[in-house]
């Protein structure tokens, strides 16, 4: 019986599959960030996650130049958000609420979606028109 419920509560806990990290640079500022550069890691996300460690991220690649936008459904951590285009140039940041379902989109095409605690682009003065080194190391799938 307890193998039993060991089993089913298992498989009801949300799988947080390793990921590839790879480093960023924002101005003076290092990240260390989850890379998302599938459709199953880009739906999944930072869901289900309790923190995030104080320089790491998630950043999302997408297949192609568009309008992409995020929520935050079954996310328990506020975050912001960077787009960012395919020249590595921050377009727009935006602030997100936990659990909210409420889209937050690109200003113009992106290729890059830059995830990180909510604040931490403002406390670092990090703004739209900020370069991000590193990024030419996430070539597609």
């Amino acid at each position: 019986m307890r193998a039993f419920l060991f089993a089913v509560l298992a498989a009801a806990a949300p799988a947080h599959a390793e990921r590839p990290v790879v480093e960023l640079g924002l101005g003076m500022h290092v990240v260390r960030a989850e890379v998302a550069d599938t459709v199953a890691a880009r739906m999944q996300g930072l869901m289900y996650r309790k923190s995030l460690a104080r320089n790491a991220g998630m950043v999302f690649v997408f297949d192609d130049d568009a309008i992409h936008c995020m929520w935050m459904k079954n996310t328990y951590i506020p975050l912001s958000v960077a787009f960012i285009d395919r020249a590595g140039t921050i377009v727009n940041i935006a602030d997100m609420e936990p659990h909210s379902e409420r889209s937050h989109c690109a200003a113009r095409p992106v290729r890059y979606a830059l995830e990180m605690n909510r604040g931490w682009f403002a406390e670092r003065a990090i703004a739209p028109g900020t370069k991000v080194r590193g990024l030419e190391k996430l070539l597609p799938r």
